[in-house]
């Protein structure tokens, strides 16, 4: 027989006290998750206006390198020549006095022990309940065959989706318990979005682990022990780099081509106006 013809008949008790509890279970935990950061997390302090200065003016210059092709090139060649020469002369740095010296110590500075803390109280949070539920679910379901994908995949996706089950020859379509548990840990994600909103404690877990994220990241304190000036000067040369490529530069005629491209019964409608 042949491995995509095979034909498996699962026990329906399987689906009722393996297939649901771990799914069931896995949203729980991320909700209690959730909450418990919340909890854990201590109240943001109030930064210094010249602290905002700083992050911003980074974020800044990364949406000018992501969206400047959107306009002029006098317009992004103003932009960038204002930001570099601001860049090199330290102007949006909240300590200038402080350029050229050692990054300070984050054990000593208040501001950054709180934020250490804050990032080990989520990676707790995170990492004691997955360690939890994946023992649960390899010391009691290891073994189980739990579903069947409806579409097809090769075969180098086996040893992702069959953890716990040594068959060579299982066609690579069928889904183990241990790989459901993986599959529901990085697939849950918009279950929780649902759930609990967009802002929530187990999405941005999910992104700690790896999921690709999209735009601009958000504005937040620079990182215990980061030197600003050095990352200023990453940031000029990299805005220095980019290759201004103006996506509007003569949209007319090419509007107007797209216009009289039109078939002959609407081309006379265009054409008179």
């Amino acid at each position: 027989m042949a491995i995509e013809d095979q034909d498996l008949y699962l026990d329906p008790a399987l689906r009722d006290w393996v297939l649901f509890p771990i799914l069931f279970v896995m949203i729980l935990v991320g909700i209690l998750r959730h909450n418990i950061t919340v909890l854990l997390q201590s109240a943001p302090k109030k930064q210094p206006l010249k602290a905002i200065r700083e992050q911003l003016s980074l974020q800044k210059s990364a949406i000018i390198r992501q969206n400047g092709h959107h306009i002029s090139p006098a317009a992004f060649n103003a932009r960038r020549a204002y930001l570099t020469q601001a860049y090199t002369e330290g102007k949006f740095l909240k300590d200038p006095e402080a350029r050229g010296k050692p990054a300070a110590n984050p054990l000593t500075d208040p501001g950054g022990m709180d934020q250490m803390i804050n990032m080990m109280k989520g990676n707790m949070a995170n990492f004691i309940p997955q360690t939890i539920i994946m023992g649960w679910v390899n010391f009691f379901f290891t073994g189980f065959v739990l579903i069947k994908l409806p579409f097809p995949l090769t075969v180098r996706f086996k040893s992702m989706l069959q953890s716990g089950v040594q068959t060579s020859d299982l066609d690579v379509r069928w889904v183990s318990s241990l790989s459901w548990y993986f599959l529901n840990l990085f697939g849950l994600q918009f279950v929780y979005t649902l759930i609990l909103g967009a802002n929530n404690s187990a999405n941005q877990q999910m992104q700690g682990m790896g999921m690709p994220g999209m735009g601009v990241p958000a504005v937040g304190p620079l990182a215990p022990g980061q030197d600003p000036d050095k990352m200023f000067a990453a940031e000029r040369e990299n805005l220095e780099l980019v290759q201004h490529d103006w996506v509007l530069e003569g949209v007319e005629k090419r509007l107007l081509a797209n216009i009289y491209e039109i078939p002959n019964s609407t081309h006379f409608i265009y054409s008179d106006l």
